[in-house]
């Protein structure tokens, strides 16, 4: 296999790197010794990409710890959740030193439900500005979960790269993001792509995501044995098989359609409710180990779902547009027929 099929250049920042970024969203979970095991053991294994952001609670200290000495030999992404520019300022101070390092590789705008640009009033553009001129900042991205909001920053012409969820439940529409981002010469960086969990065949993740030469999936790892896995994909990556090919049009039918991909982005709930889990509990039982989601603590989160105030604040916070009461209501009825009996897992 050739090196670019198993390397990606995030467009014009430059950075060149193997297809296997680490997403160190779960690292919060766990303990700081385990943290910093898993991610020395990623980059020894050749992992040089991670992606952590000032919202993962104790994610940025964590690498902080784990790449002290070595920083100048991998690249980090962080991203900061910010509105205004003086507020990016200080998250930014905060991040460099978490991470305890005089630099950034790509610094994001985490989600934002307007595209960033100089003069739009909230100083945030202006601020990435500064910092990248005074070298705390080498390259200013934007992450999303909006097709339009993405969109409007491959148009701008403004951010180097773009993180968007993409894997082999993505839509034609998040397609052409790939594409856009190409002929902007702009990095794309993959979350989610494992879909929030719903995808349990790494394999065929990687092999999807490696047909776009454009693309680096950052995946979420909390575990050795999950990190295994992707490492071992770095000197034997995956290719499209008619096997995998079959694995991905049975996952495409059994997950197409209005599914929650568990973002979180609907919290909080006003009446308690663990939408981003509880939203899709019908896909967990059925595509994870099913006895964790049966437990008596489980099936009081589930029975929140009686106490939905129909007040519409999911719904409307929701980036893929769904009828999240109504997803819920469906959920909590297939989780009660399978505790009955009615079902089966």
């Amino acid at each position: 296999m050739k090196d670019n099929d198993i390397q990606v250049t995030l467009g014009s920042t430059g950075i060149t790197v193997n297809k296997n970024g680490f997403g160190a969203l779960p690292i919060q979970r766990i303990s700081t010794q385990d943290a910093v095991g898993l991610l020395k053991k990623a980059y020894q294994g050749g992992i040089r990409f991670f992606d952590t952001a000032r919202a993962y609670s104790d994610s940025e200290y964590k690498l902080g710890i784990a790449f002290e000495g070595i920083r100048k030999n991998l690249y980090i992404a962080t991203k900061s959740g910010a509105r205004t520019g003086e507020a990016m300022k200080k998250d930014l101070a905060k991040s460099l030193e978490e991470l305890r390092t005089e630099y950034i590789d790509i610094y994001q705008f985490h989600n934002p439900d307007f595209c960033p640009r100089p003069g739009d009033g909230s100083g945030l553009y202006e601020a990435a500005l500064e910092a990248r001129k005074e070298g705390k900042i080498r390259h200013i991205g934007i992450t999303n979960h909006r097709l339009g909001i993405a969109k409007e920053a491959i148009d701008s012409g403004l951010y180097e790269t773009l993180q968007f969820p993409f894997s082999y439940l993505a839509t034609k529409k998040d397609e052409e993001l790939v594409e856009g981002c190409r002929r902007a010469n702009m990095g794309f960086i993959a979350m989610k792509a494992l879909s929030g969990g719903l995808i349990t065949n790494s394999r065929a993740a990687y092999a999807h995501a490696a047909q776009f030469g454009n693309v680096l999936p950052i995946w979420g790892v909390q575990r050795e044995k999950e990190l295994d896995e992707f490492l071992s994909y770095i000197t034997e990556p995956p290719s499209m098989t008619e096997e995998i090919r079959r694995t991905i049009e049975e996952d495409r039918k059994e997950l197409s359609g209005g599914f929650c991909r568990g973002c979180g982005y609907c919290m909080p709930c006003p009446a308690g409710i663990e939408i981003n889990n509880c939203a899709r509990m019908s896909l967990l039982l059925r595509r994870s180990p099913s006895a964790g989601w049966l437990t008596e603590e489980a099936q009081g989160k589930m029975k929140k779902i009686e106490n939905c105030l129909h007040c519409g604040s999911c719904k409307s916070k929701c980036p893929y547009g769904l009828d999240t009461p109504a997803l819920l209501a469906r959920n909590l009825e297939d989780y009660n027929n399978i505790l009955a009996g009615k079902t089966s897992i």
